[in-house]
């Protein structure tokens, strides 16, 4: 546990003490609540509280409280994970009753709903009358209603705690209810701003989006009366807008999601609407789409879109800012809304070979599956109203979409599904708004936040990066992106002539601060602008015009975006070549070669970013049949393909390989993409299997155990020196025998070298 968690837990078993012995429960003197940013590990630390808890002798039972059926499963299966065996839940009221009614000191977890219905139908349970704790998650919502009168009526001797990310303070309540007045004073707090100093979660990058001229007026529409009128929720909803919007995403969802290369897996994104109306609209909108896209260019790979909706009860909410909770009963759905979703679900199962429905369980399951896969990165693209935009953690999610109004604990809320530490890819939480959400963004950051809260919960903006900037809290300065690529081409314009180890070291270190801002930069449509402006003839005055319309770019800043030089691919592949080739360097120095002598612990080699924007195989295979379309020489194309593998961090030892493939291979011959990519596998597989032939007769192997340790290897993609199928494989030699342990050491080297050239290729040596 951290030190914050550490000091909350402590704060609450020192309030159940002291109440105690003061005889002071049942009352807001008695409990509190713990102000813990999301994603800054509250089911941990509430867990380790109620464990606590459960073991001090006056204590007679453990409550933790959720308000929702699928926190309940959620919150069943974290804390079975810390520790097994510590819970008891339910299903039904009934198994509640029954738990309680148990021996033993497991926490026991339920929704507000079961024991609220406990409440109700029992009158007189000896539960009522014994030292009990609640520790509830998500401390407002449900527990401001009626299930907390009853839990203060019934409950004779109890504390009560609540955890939350996003307090009711007096200026986001509705009515005079706010945390404090119902669980009692903060006993502890770990807001955003503390979260995001200590790197446990990341900022926000907020892009508050008006391209779409005909719709601006009601999109930075701030009157809350209009806004809830019937006839500008179906302004929003034109089909025209909902087209646009679509067309958005589906343009930027790669660079959003750090997937411009072909196989790069990136993040995946959420998509909040304001209804369940638009989310019918834009899952036919993004089916359509694409649908119309795969007719113009089969080979496109869709986004898989997915969504999900249920019954919203038509309560009133318990603060500004609430996100309506949809139930994971089905039944009360109007009949249109099920029927929709019964053929969203069909088009998942389809997908997925699954058979789920809106029926009952079939939804619940609907609903655990499509968590795991958003989870697992199998969906790209979460089309949600209010599902799973609070309590639902996937690090792989990196940017929200918005078209819905948010405020306050809400908005904190939905933003914070996308802020969850990932890699060093993951640079901030990528917000993109439909409606003008500035205000609200910037109400809700200084109500949860604390001094300076803006500047530290928000990214800098595009032209802060590309300028440099003074960051604010450190008083350092930053460099801008063209001072660094003006330095890049100044010193190092011809990276494959570097030869000292001093000028290896500031490349290094000057090519991987470049490769930080660029990652950066990537999520700003500005820079998705400049990116392709590079491919455009300045001096074409219509392609001009056309890009401007296009990018929605005034002629200032059209100017401004010429007078800026970036890199050319081939100059990046030259640059990320020697990159590569000094990190292995580093790692291995090479015989005959001099071994490094600097200190090189201050350099960090950006290799999560470099993974982002590797190349797979088949991209390089298609580049050769492209290139060799284009009538390149055996030799310029043999050049070509070093260069762009060089590049590559993972197909760089299959250089000789590809390099033979187009050697001893009738190039003119093959027709298409396809067909090369299938060339290349029959090659390849034809080439392993005489080097493990080789291989086996060079260091006279056992033929079956070597191909036995060798299919293994290129199963799990390395070879290992652990269990018996190496030694299994090496010649029959005493242990004993001082020639032993360097044979094995050769064979497990000459293997690992044959696994990393033909990993990816397939086994059944």
């Amino acid at each position: 546990m951290r030190p914050y968690q550490i000091a909350a837990t402590e704060r609450i078993l020192w309030k159940i003490k002291s109440s105690y012995l003061a005889k002071t429960w049942s009352d807001t003197q008695s409990g509190g609540y713990i102000w813990h940013t999301t994603g800054s590990g509250k089911t941990l630390t509430s867990f380790k509280a109620a464990r606590l808890a459960t073991e001090l002798d006056f204590i007679d039972k453990v409550f933790f409280v959720v308000d929702r059926k699928d926190l309940d499963y959620q919150t069943m299966k974290e804390y079975q994970r810390f520790s097994p065996d510590s819970v008891n839940g339910s299903n039904s009221t009934q198994g509640l009753r029954q738990n309680i009614e148990k021996d033993d000191n497991r926490i026991i977890v339920t929704t507000i709903q079961k024991l609220n219905n406990l409440i109700r139908a029992e009158n007189d349970l000896a539960i009522y009358q014994k030292q009990v704790v609640f520790i509830f998650d998500e401390a407002h919502r449900s527990q401001f209603g009626e299930a907390q009168k009853n839990i203060q009526k019934k409950f004779k001797k109890y504390y009560q705690f609540g955890f939350t990310g996003t307090p009711i303070f007096t200026q986001n309540a509705l009515g005079s209810e706010t945390t404090q007045s119902v669980f009692g004073t903060e006993l502890h707090a770990y807001v955003i701003t503390d979260a995001i100093r200590d790197e446990k979660v990341l900022k926000f990058k907020v892009d508050y989006n008006d391209l779409r001229p005909h719709f601006k007026q009601i999109e930075m529409e701030q009157d809350e009366e209009k806004l809830s009128s019937a006839a500008l929720k179906q302004a929003f909803l034109h089909p025209e807008r909902i087209k646009e919007v679509t067309q958005y995403i589906l343009k930027h969802f790669r660079h959003k999601t750090h997937r411009l290369k072909p196989g790069s897996k990136g993040f995946n994104a959420m998509f909040a609407v304001s209804s369940v109306d638009a989310a019918k609209a834009y899952y036919e909108s993004f089916k359509r789409l694409q649908q119309e896209q795969m007719a113009i260019s089969p080979n496109t790979k869709p986004l898989n879109v997915a969504t999900i909706f249920s019954y919203a009860a038509n309560e009133e909410q318990d603060a500004i800012g609430d996100i309506t909770d949809e139930s994971l009963e089905t039944s009360a759905m109007n009949s249109t809304a099920r029927e929709f979703l019964d053929g969203v679900i069909k088009d998942y199962n389809a997908h997925f070979n699954a058979n789920f429905s809106t029926e009952g369980e079939g939804f619940q399951q609907y609903y655990r599956d499509l968590a795991k896969r958003v989870k697992s990165q199998e969906v790209d693209l979460l089309i949600v109203v209010g599902m799973f935009l609070t309590g639902f953690d996937a690090p792989t999610l990196n940017t929200l979409f918005v078209d819905k109004n948010l405020k306050y604990h809400g908005l904190i809320q939905a933003f914070s599904r996308t802020n969850r530490i990932y890699d060093a890819t993951k640079s901030f939480g990528n917000i993109v708004t439909f409606r003008n959400l500035e205000q609200e963004t910037i109400d809700a950051i200084k109500l949860f936040g604390d001094k300076n809260t803006k500047n530290v919960i928000l990214e800098k903006s595009f032209d802060e990066y590309m300028n440099g900037f003074t960051d604010i809290l450190s008083g350092k300065a930053r460099r801008g992106f063209i001072e660094i690529v003006a330095e890049l081409n100044a010193r190092f314009p011809n990276p494959q002539e570097i030869e000292t180890e001093a000028d290896k070291k500031a490349f290094v270190k000057l090519f991987g601060e470049y490769l930080r801002v660029e990652n950066l930069l990537q999520n700003f449509d500005e820079f998705t602008a400049l990116s392709e402006l590079q491919a455009i003839d300045i001096n074409n005055a219509e392609a001009l015009e056309a890009f401007k319309i296009e990018h929605h770019l005034t002629d200032e800043m059209l100017t401004e975006l010429k007078g800026i030089k970036l890199p050319t691919e081939r100059e990046l592949q030259d640059y990320r070549s020697v990159y590569n080739d000094t990190r292995d360097w580093l790692r291995a120095p090479e015989e005959g070669k001099e071994s490094p002598t600097l200190d090189w612990n201050d350099v960090v080699f950006e290799v999560e970013i470099l993974n982002s924007l590797e190349i797979n195989l088949d991209y390089i295979l298609t580049l050769i049949f492209k290139e060799k379309q284009s009538q390149k020489t055996k030799a310029d194309l043999i050049e070509e393909v070093r260069r762009v593998i060089r590049s590559s961090l993972d197909n760089r030892a299959k250089e000789s390989l590809l390099i033979d493939f187009i050697n001893q291979t009738h190039l003119e011959s093959i027709s298409d993409s396809a067909s090369i990519i299938d060339a290349f596998f029959t090659f390849a597989k034809a080439e392993l299997r005489r080097e493990v032939e080789q291989l086996i007769q060079t260091e006279n192997l056992n033929d079956t155990a070597a191909r036995r340790y060798i299919n293994s290897s290129l199963k799990r993609e390395h070879a290992s020196e652990s269990g018996t199928e190496l030694n299994d494989a090496l010649p029959k030699m005493s242990l004993l025998n001082p020639e032993y342990k360097t044979k094995k050491q050769t064979v497990y080297q000459k293997v690992s070298e044959l696994v990393e050239k033909y990993k990816g290729i397939g086994s059944g040596v």
